[in-house]
């Protein structure tokens, strides 16, 4: 998968979810999809650190 086949599928993703929930409900997802995110990268960047300083 490219990286425009990528967002279009994100992004029809996002529109059906969109068409199904609440507000509430989109906002709830968004924050805790933000968190999972921010959550993933905090694990990225501390590996990538530990394993420089263990070489």
């Amino acid at each position: 998968m490219n990286s425009c086949e990528l967002t279009a599928s994100v992004t029809a993703i996002a529109n059906a979810l969109a068409s199904k929930l609440t507000e509430d409900e989109l906002n709830l997802l968004g924050l805790t999809l933000t968190l999972l995110a921010d959550t993933l990268l905090t694990i990225a960047t501390h590996r990538n650190i530990c394993k420089c300083k263990s070489d």
